[in-house]
This record gives structure tokens, sequence and C-alpha cells, in this order.
């Protein structure tokens, strides 16, 4: 479900007297709460089917080596502070902790993201323009 699409359905929410709204599509379930006035939304990812008996089984998701920067929120991930401008880091750039190492876009909001600890960028685990969620890994800084 796009960003366009919940900001529109937490408005509704926040202007109506609809106190809770849940809606299941084929990419996953929202659910608004209105508590105190403000709309608060939980996002479930549907249910994977049950692999059938012939299937091989997966070989367990390698874990990055280092410290993850983590997506605070959901949103849009960005590199750079606008089209055409350089990153704000590459691989092996060294930051300190605090600085901006990209900015995740969320209801129209430019939110700039921080180094959380001093190191080396070794990996960048996401494309510009591409959808995160909150808590996942942006970065690993060694």
């Amino acid at each position: 479900m796009d960003l366009r699409k919940l900001k529109t359905l937490i408005d509704l929410v926040s202007e109506s007297n609809v106190s809770e709204l849940e809606i299941t599509e084929a990419e996953g379930k929202v659910r608004i709460v209105k508590a105190s006035g403000v709309p608060m939304m939980m996002m479930h990812q549907p249910a994977m089917a049950p692999a059938m008996a012939t299937a091989a089984p997966e070989a367990a998701p390698v874990q990055p080596v280092g410290h993850s920067v983590k997506s605070p929120m959901v949103g849009t991930f960005y590199r750079s502070s606008s089209p055409g401008s350089s990153p704000f880091v590459e691989v092996g750039s060294v930051v300190k902790e605090g600085d901006t190492v990209c900015i995740i876009e969320a209801m129209k909001i430019l939110n700039e993201i921080e180094a959380d600890k001093s190191g080396t960028v070794t990996r960048i685990l996401s494309e510009n323009g591409q959808a995160v969620e909150y808590g996942q890994p942006l970065f690993i800084i060694e």
C-alpha cells in the first residue's frame, strides 16, 4: 500500500467520528485506531503460503557483520538531499555518530537519518527511492 493511500486513510479517520479502520489487501493489512484523538497505524505483512513438502528448505538469511543503522520509520529511502546531488555517504565513507547518512520521506516530511555509531560504511542495503519499513537495516558500519 503506498504512502499517499495511507495518508488519505489516516486523514479520513482523523476527520471523522470513526475510531477504528481496518483494511486488508494483497500486500498486507493496515489497521488505523484513533486513540486520544490521534490516529495510530499498524501494518501487518500477509502470511506466507506454507511451503510444499517437496520444496527444498531455504537457507537462513545471513546477518551482515557490523553495526546496522536501521530505519526509525516507514517511508521512502533517499541517499541524497535532492535528485542530482551527491549521496550523503558511499561505501568506504567514514562517519561520526550524528552525521546524516540518508533521508526518509514519510507523509511528505523529509527526515534526516543520522549515524548512531562512528565508523566506516561497509554496505548500503537500500536502493534510492525504495520503500523501507520500521527497523529495516539501511547501512552497515564497522
